[in-house]
């Protein structure tokens, strides 16, 4: 389940010639992740000298990608040094197929999320239901850009094990699918680039770029949906990938032996412990979106739903402190429903991890939900479509 985390980026650039294209990706990819710079913090962060940063940042302007502005503070001694932006012109399309619904979006460099659709269903959506969705709402989407705006991919975070190569899904339970290949057809039909990754390993990926996990390397990371718990593991900085590529299925971790069976055919799944629709029962609600469901957890005052509500917190503490004595993170990162339910009671989650930590492993660990909160999987999944730019701007776009 596990997709690779952007490689290392090296904050120091290459002067040579033939390292250009080197050079070029080194400060496309420290304003994507950092956001806007002057050319004076650019050429400090490269260790390039200033005429090769002008150079760059020119050749990244002529390619769509970076504008400049001058500095307007009277206090600047000298020649201000201009800021360099990103533009708006290249965008991602960022897919997240789900039990109940399709979300489709566009995403910007710096993950910036311009717009979130999402389709509803019925039933868990087939793959080519899941295709005709994504044609019909992307159509519509890239009938409103402006002419100078282009897509770069389309990036697709499925709830399941894919096959990151070839974007296979190659099991995804709670939709059915099963050795079914995904980006192909989509790229096929739309005519431009897709890849498909698992959603926990790409919800993690957009946490430590641009939210909670920023400059934590070791994290324990857990995303809720309708389909599921879904796991991510960073360690020292390096996602965890297994054998196969499919390490971190922490929501199929056992948690009650005597427990119901689970889409996966296990029974007593942590995902069949903590789970949404379970909450919803108690509450006697339809699915709503993610702030309307904080505040319905957080003034509960029915005995029933917070008799539910503490149960699977308890449940979820458990897990984690396992999780805590197997991985030994610095950070717990909590997604999707799974923050809602931290924030109706943090105090109780973090005491369980405590108790059922190995010694006093789960004393510092910092337990916190995702500061990306719905733009999570879009942010992610568009992380698949920018990477081929990232490493190479003048070989993807010129």
């Amino acid at each position: 389940m596990s997709v690779e985390q952007p490689a290392p980026l090296s904050r120091v650039g290459n002067s040579n010639d033939q390292a250009r294209r080197h050079n070029l990706s080194t400060v496309l990819t420290l304003l994507h992740h950092g956001g806007s710079r002057t050319r004076a913090e650019l050429t400090r962060a490269t260790a390039l000298n200033r005429s090769t940063i002008a150079a760059l940042v020119g050749e990244l302007g002529e390619l769509g990608l970076v504008y400049e502005t001058q500095q307007t503070d009277p206090g600047t001694v000298g020649r201000p040094s201009p800021f360099v932006h990103l533009t708006d012109r290249l965008l991602a399309v960022a897919v997240n197929p789900d039990l109940d619904a399709v979300t489709i979006g566009l995403v910007q460099l710096g993950g910036r999320v311009l717009t979130r659709v999402r389709h509803e269903t019925t039933r868990a959506p087939g793959i080519e239901e899941t295709v005709a969705i994504v044609q019909r709402e992307v159509a519509g989407l890239i009938a409103g850009l402006a002419d100078d705006q282009r897509i770069a991919g389309l990036g697709i975070a499925v709830p399941g094990l894919v096959r990151s190569s070839d974007g296979v899904v190659t099991l995804a339970p709670h939709l059915l699918w099963n050795d079914q290949p995904l980006a192909e057809p989509i790229a096929e039909t739309l005519g431009i680039p897709a890849f498909a990754a698992n959603d926990a390993q790409l919800g993690l990926v957009a946490e430590s770029l641009f939210g909670a996990g920023r400059g934590v390397e070791d994290i324990v990371y857990l995303n809720g949906s309708t389909s599921g718990i879904g796991g991510s593991v960073l360690v020292a900085g390096n996602a965890l990938r297994g054998a196969q590529g499919y390490a971190g299925e922490l929501g199929h971790t056992l948690v009650n032996s005597d427990g119901v069976t689970c889409f996966c055919g296990k029974s007593g799944c942590l995902e069949t412990e903590v789970n949404l629709a379970r909450l919803l029962e108690v509450l006697g609600t339809a699915p709503v979106d993610g702030d309307e469901f904080d505040r319905m957890l957080v003034a509960a005052a029915d005995d029933t739903v917070r008799h539910e509500i503490d149960r699977q917190l308890d449940v979820l503490g458990t897990a984690l402190g396992n999780f805590v004595s197997i991985f030994n993170p610095s950070s717990i990162i909590l997604g999707g429903f799974l923050g809602s339910l931290y924030a109706a009671n943090p105090e109780r989650l973090q005491a369980g991890i405590r108790r059922a930590s190995f010694g006093s492993l789960g004393d510092d660990v910092t337990v916190e939900r995702a500061q990306l909160r719905t733009r999570l999987l879009m942010v992610g999944a568009a992380e698949l479509a920018f990477a081929p730019v990232l490493a190479d701007p003048a070989g993807a776009l010129g």
